[in-house]
């Protein structure tokens, strides 16, 4: 099983009771994220919108290797900014405030698989992945 198809099914099962073999085009909260990390300049710049919004710590716990701290979606919100999960709420066909309450959920969860060895992928492979991840979603 790929890194996109793990995460897929991991996310599959957190955010939907979907099979773990979920494909991204059919869970929309996925394809929510997947966009967000396209428009955030990858995993590192999203990453560093959290450190800038003083949650570096929360952001850390993600990528690192021991428990994931939570986030609350309060604290999403503030980082994303409105223009950012308005887009996404409105592709969710969620309200604002229940889309980042379900990013809260996501982003952890997002992180911490496409960081299984407690590090950000090399340039490489986190392009790699990227394009698997294309394929999958469009493929």
């Amino acid at each position: 099983m790929g890194l996109f198809d793990s995460v897929a099914g991991g996310l599959g099962q957190m955010l939907g009771g979907q099979q773990a073999q979920a494909g991204a085009g059919d869970n929309p909260m996925l394809q929510a994220v997947m966009g967000l990390l396209g428009n955030s300049g990858g995993l590192g710049g999203l990453l560093q919108k959290f450190q800038q919004g003083g949650l570096a710590d929360v952001a850390q716990s993600w990528v690192g290797t021991g428990a994931n701290l939570p986030i609350s979606a309060e604290q999403v919100q503030q980082v994303l900014g409105s223009g950012a999960l308005g887009d996404i709420a409105s592709k969710l066909g969620l309200q604002p405030e229940q889309a980042a309450g379900a990013l809260s959920q996501a982003l952890p969860e997002v992180v911490d698989k496409l960081t299984p060895n407690g590090q950000l992928p090399a340039e490489g492979e986190l392009m790699a992945t990227a394009q698997q991840m294309l394929g999958k979603l469009f493929g």
